[in-house]
């Protein structure tokens, strides 16, 4: 048994002329024609019977087929009006899916789910433009979602799975390591699209991790992206910089931190973040 209806080239050309559509480039749009992928995707997902999934980017309906064989209770947000239609039918077969017609960067979290309705796992092959984007935020404003199994373009799985002194390794790294920690990784042919992206594409597994309170992640997010403001300085001249604090309050936030100011931003760990936020809070000099 295939793990999706719609995971071959033939299924999916099928359902795009019967509905007259085409895929968009602007929109990202590569649908993931391989079930040996879907298998692999809804299996590192470890879903049980009923629970709720966040589905991002459906477009017709591959991966969400098999998540709704698995029991799945699916939330799917669909930008392109085009492919809602499609959807519903989709929908018509299954009571477990209910089709949001939104932009997934800026739709209403609350309006996804609530309560015990609310999503618990984030399953997508994401538009690759809004990808890292999405996954951070749905971590940082859904706090039900316990884990993320995403398409993403390598270069992006690169940089959620970066560590300290990698070029990969940035402020996005570090806001997103402050709530969740990578689990699995696998790549994805580009021969297992249609039509094959220019890019190379990754499944990335995360499970929420947060590691302080989320007064004091925001605080050290805030400070991350001012660490990395001017990534190629020193630590205190970027944080300076990006804090509109001077020298002197940067080295001073940087020596109740105990980091050295000489270092790069990219040199720092997630735990010294966390320091220097407490250190930039506790200072007079800045405003958070």
């Amino acid at each position: 048994m295939p793990h999706s209806r719609l995971a071959t080239p033939s299924a999916t050309i099928g359902v795009l002329k019967r509905h007259g559509l085409y895929t968009r480039k602007a929109l990202g749009q590569h649908f993931l024609v391989d079930d040996n992928i879907v298998g692999r995707i809804v299996d590192s997902a470890a879903l049980r019977p009923g629970e709720r999934v966040l589905e991002i980017g459906p477009g017709i309906g591959t991966l969400t087929d098999a998540l709704l064989a698995v029991g799945a209770h699916v939330t799917a947000v669909e930008y392109d009006a085009r492919l809602i239609p499609v959807l519903a039918e989709l929908a018509d077969e299954s009571r477990g899916l209910r089709v949001v017609h939104a932009d997934a960067v800026t739709v209403p979290v609350d309006l996804l789910g609530a309560g015990d309705d609310a999503p618990r796992a984030l399953v997508a092959n994401l538009p690759y433009a809004v990808a890292a984007t999405v996954v951070l935020r749905f971590f940082e404003e859904m706090p039900s979602l316990q884990r993320a199994v995403v398409m993403v373009q390598a270069e992006v799985a690169d940089r959620m799975a970066a560590i300290p002194g990698t070029k990969a390794y940035g402020a996005y790294t570090v806001k997103l390591a402050l709530r969740a920690r990578v689990t699995g990784r696998f790549p994805v042919p580009r021969t297992c699209f249609l039509p094959p992206p220019r890019v190379d594409s990754s499944v990335i597994r995360l499970e929420r991790a947060e590691r302080a309170a989320a007064e004091r992640i925001a605080v050290a997010g805030r400070v991350a992206d001012a660490a990395f403001s001017q990534r190629r300085k020193t630590v205190r001249n970027s944080l300076a910089a990006g804090l509109g604090v001077d020298a002197a309050t940067a080295s001073t936030i940087l020596g109740r931190a105990g980091i050295d100011g000489t270092l790069r931003a990219e040199n720092l760990d997630v735990e010294q973040f966390l320091a220097l936020g407490a250190a930039a809070e506790g200072s007079g000099g800045v405003v958070f």
